[in-house]
């Protein structure tokens, strides 16, 4: 896995009619360092009616969308936001990186490690054999809280998985280190006993 300082995860949800994914929430964090620095987090206004089991998975209203900004201002707020960072996110290559290319904004350059791949990876390993790979599961599974399909929540929950995997990875190089330290050495094992 790709280990990132400085990245932003994003996260969107949408609506989708007639086979047609409308955008209707966009948001991200910005990590620097390993902490969260800033977020984005809009509504986007689409004139397609608001499908009720969307409403009701995401508690996105009608309302809400009637009175957010047009896409174009929010891919265009969007773009300046992520400037040149590195993008994570959790299966975004599948959905969310085609819809903002769909509407104008490629971002697929920008992305670097896709979590649920890394999910995948680590399912018999570091998730114990999950049952499945929903990033609300997978967060739940490592004490990670938050709301499902609420974009901003999901790109929060992304960023901390991202964070416990790469402390995993520092965990999982400081012991191999350190049984290659003592197989090299016979009298490791006595620590300090002759200083």
């Amino acid at each position: 896995m790709e280990k990132l300082r400085n990245y932003i995860a994003f996260d969107l949800e949408f609506n989708t009619v007639n086979d047609v994914s409308h955008l209707i929430q966009l948001s991200a964090v910005k990590m620097a360092n390993h902490e969260e620095v800033d977020n984005f987090d809009s509504f986007v206004y689409t004139d397609v009616p608001l499908q009720s089991f969307i409403n009701g998975l995401t508690g996105i209203t009608a309302d809400q969308i009637a009175r957010a900004p047009k896409i174009n201002q929010v891919l265009e707020d969007f773009k300046v936001f992520v400037g040149d960072h590195a993008l994570i996110g959790y299966n975004s290559q599948k959905s969310d990186l085609p819809i903002l290319a769909d509407n104008g904004l490629d971002l697929f350059g920008q992305y670097k490690v896709d979590l649920y791949d890394e999910a995948f990876e680590r399912r018999s390993s570091d998730l114990n054999g999950i049952t499945n790979l929903k990033l609300t599961t997978v967060a739940r599974f490592l004490g990670i809280k938050g709301k499902g399909h609420n974009s901003l929540e999901d790109a929060r929950m992304t960023a901390r998985i991202y964070e416990t995997f790469l402390e995993f990875d520092d965990n999982k190089q400081f012991l191999t280190h350190q049984e290659g330290v003592i197989s090299n050495n016979p009298f490791a094992g006595l620590g300090d006993l002759f200083d």
